[in-house]
Parts: structure tokens; C-alpha cells; sequence
């Protein structure tokens, strides 16, 4: 910008807000891809953050009909789980393996029950009253 002066440069901005949305449309159709990757690779990243691993969780989570008053309690009650509250066996983080973290949840209502190993999540019959 030829302006310094930051009341100037607010000016400029304010009396060429169309002339910068065209400017900045046509920028992102010809460098389309690229903008793409950049915001693959974003997203990439933050999910390995503690925030986009608690926010990645409590989404699949809800997609899976689980319902909850306390999202972020809930989910520091998951981390902070270590053995099964059936059985008691250690658990372990991840997908597989019969002892990983499973929330148990009433499939008709929603509502959380407990967090079990896998086996005793599958055990489970869902008409068990809570």
C-alpha cells in the first residue's frame, strides 16, 4: 500500500472494498488448488492438536446419537478413564483391540452409561434400563 499511516490505509480499505473483494475473488479462482492443499494441510495439523482431538471425538460422538448436558466434562471423564467400568480391565486409546474406549450409550435415548472396553461394550444389550 502507497499509505503509512494507518487512517489513511482504513480509508483506502473502506472506499475500495469492491475493487479488494474482485482482487481477492479473482485470487483464489486462479490459485484454487492451492488454497485447497494449504487448508488440507491446516486441518491436518490441527487435528493432531489436544483441541482438534477432543473437537474430532466429541463430533463423532454426537454422530453417533450419543446425548449429553457436558460435552467437555464428559470428555475429560473419557480421557481420564483407564479400566473398564464392567470389568475392569486396562484400556487402551485407538479403534481395535478388544480393550480400547467405547462410550456406552443408550441407542433409544442417547444418554451416556459408562465407559466399557470394547468386549463389554458389544455385550451390552442396548434395552438394559439405565
Amino acid at each position: 500500500m502507497p499509505y503509512k499511516d494507518k487512517e489513511k490505509m482504513k480509508e483506502w480499505r473502506e472506499k475500495n472494498k469492491q475493487k479488494i473483494k474482485e482482487q481477492q475473488k479473482e485470487y483464489n479462482e486462479e490459485h484454487k488448488e492451492k488454497i485447497k492443499e494449504q487448508q488440507k494441510e491446516y486441518q491436518k495439523e490441527w487435528r493432531q492438536t489436544d483441541q482438534g482431538k477432543k473437537s474430532q471425538r466429541i463430533h463423532n460422538w454426537k454422530r453417533s446419537g450419543l446425548i449429553c448436558e457436558d460435552y467437555d466434562k464428559l470428555y475429560e471423564l473419557y480421557i481420564n478413564t483407564n479400566e473398564c467400568d464392567n470389568c475392569g480391565i486396562e484400556l487402551i486409546e485407538g479403534r481395535y483391540g478388544a480393550n480400547h474406549k467405547c462410550m456406552d450409550h443408550n441407542h433409544k435415548t442417547g444418554l451416556f452409561r459408562n465407559i466399557l472396553c470394547n468386549t463389554c461394550n458389544s455385550m451390552r444389550p442396548d434395552y438394559e434400563p439405565d
